[in-house]
């Protein structure tokens, strides 16, 4: 049923401009239906309530009524209010995306149940000039330097180190050691490594370890202290001053393998080196290719927003902020930050300096959808469950599982909806040639 009597509005912010995704709706719930709803709660309290000179149940509706009427109240209105808040919204053809803000609440006895309900609803988009964007797609060159310099990195990450015996350490060599440092500030914590491999002389070795580790044989210990640069890679270390005890474990060498065919068959399917340099030259022509078709999609996005400017409703960007911070924090705790550190991290702040890009995500986002809607893109069955094939091998689960967790968190249209975002995003890509 309809409401007797609803207005719909557009209301301004505190600046009093109006903003286009927000709406205000009167809305009136016709006394037969609170009294209806009331009635109910009045005998759902009569089997419950428990006072003194009743049995249980057979409380007069005239006691509940008089010894629960704020809470009977409060059920109705939580009750009501979300139902014909739903109807009227949808009577009106409008599609909320945020949670209404009730104010004006008009409820008395005997009266209709009336209030005001604040929302925001998605921008009207009129969707101009996609068919006109144009990608950059260069030349993907690999230079037979490029396929030397991965050989050479192969070479290095597969080198084995042999002991070196009579003599001491020298330029080249590498000191298996184990080294305690203690900052000599007091503020930052202690450093213990076990068996850890110094090059003297090496290009990222600090120069006051090759110094005091030259010249030194199998057993000697020596104490020195290494003052890092502000720009250290490593921030516990950065700027600060260590003081280090090193021992001499072992001189070791380092043995690069040769590269022939029997180094091309260890790396893999190859019986060649020219299949092994024809692998990696097609590998690196590849992770370009996609490289630059990511920075063209960017582009892509970039232009197709400046020239299809609107204004995103803040409960959007709230939730693309929240999604935004969960991913960046379970990175960190991936990379062993803990819980009591995150305690302390500044969310304000956090948020604040997410809200950019998370207004960028939130217009990408609808504007592809309203580019999909004009070019008839959709995601199959198929596609769907390639995805969340991926996502059970990615996460060690069956796909069963893996879709079971996701239908339960309303996760499998999001996963959708992202397909298809990706695939109207390849359309642009492919018709900007």
């Amino acid at each position: 049923m309809s409401p007797a009597e609803t207005k719909e509005n557009t209301i301004g912010d505190s600046s009093t401009k109006e903003r286009a995704t927000r709406r205000e709706i009167q809305v009136e719930i016709p006394v037969e239906d609170v009294n209806r709803q009331t009635d109910s709660l009045i005998q759902k309290y009569q089997k419950l309530a428990r006072i003194p000179g009743f049995r249980r149940g057979h409380v007069p509706a005239s006691i509940i009524r008089q010894r629960f009427s704020e809470e009977i109240k409060t059920d109705m209105v939580e009750a009501l209010i979300p139902r014909f808040f739903r109807q009227e919204a949808e009577r009106l053809s409008l599609h909320p995306v945020s949670q209404p803000r009730v104010t004006d609440l008009h409820l008395h006895d005997g009266e209709p149940l009336r209030f005001k309900a604040a929302f925001e609803v998605l921008p009207e988009i009129r969707l101009e000039s996609y068919k006109e964007l144009r990608a950059d797609k260069p030349e993907i060159a690999v230079a037979d330097a490029d396929v030397e310099q991965t050989l050479a990195d192969l070479r290095e990450r597969h080198a084995r180190f042999d002991p070196v015996e009579g003599r001491v350490l020298a330029d080249g060599d590498f000191a298996q050691a184990s080294l305690d440092g203690v900052p000599k500030s007091g503020d930052g914590q202690p450093v213990h490594m076990d068996e850890v491999l110094v090059e003297i002389a090496g290009q990222n070795t600090m120069p006051e370890f090759t110094e005091h580790l030259r010249g030194a044989s199998v057993g000697d210990e020596r104490t020195f202290d290494v003052n890092y640069p502000e720009d250290a890679q490593d921030k516990r270390l950065a700027g600060k001053t260590f003081s280090y005890t090193v021992k001499v474990q072992a001189i070791k060498q380092k043995i690069l393998p040769e590269l022939n065919d029997e180094f091309a068959k260890q790396m893999g399917q190859f019986e060649t080196m020219d299949d092994l340099s024809k692998a990696i030259r097609e590998q690196i022509e590849a992770e370009r290719r996609h490289h630059a078709e990511h920075e063209a999609k960017d582009k892509l996005v970039k232009e197709l927003i400046e020239r299809n400017d609107f204004e995103v409703p803040d409960a959007l960007v709230e939730q693309q902020i929240d999604i935004r911070l969960e991913r960046g924090l379970r990175a960190l705790a991936a990379q062993g930050l803990t819980a009591e550190q995150m305690k302390k991290m500044d969310l304000q702040r956090l948020r604040a300096g997410q809200r950019e890009q998370a207004i960028h995500d939130v217009k990408a986002a609808l504007l592809l959808e309203k580019v999909a809607d004009e070019e008839n893109v959709h995601v199959s069955d198929d596609e769907l469950n390639h995805e969340l094939e991926a996502l059970a091998k990615q996460s060690k689960q069956t796909s069963e599982a893996v879709r079971a967790r996701l239908t339960r968190e309303g996760g499998l249209d999001r996963i959708r909806t992202r397909i298809r975002n990706e695939k109207t995003l390849d359309f642009l890509y492919r018709q900007s040639a």
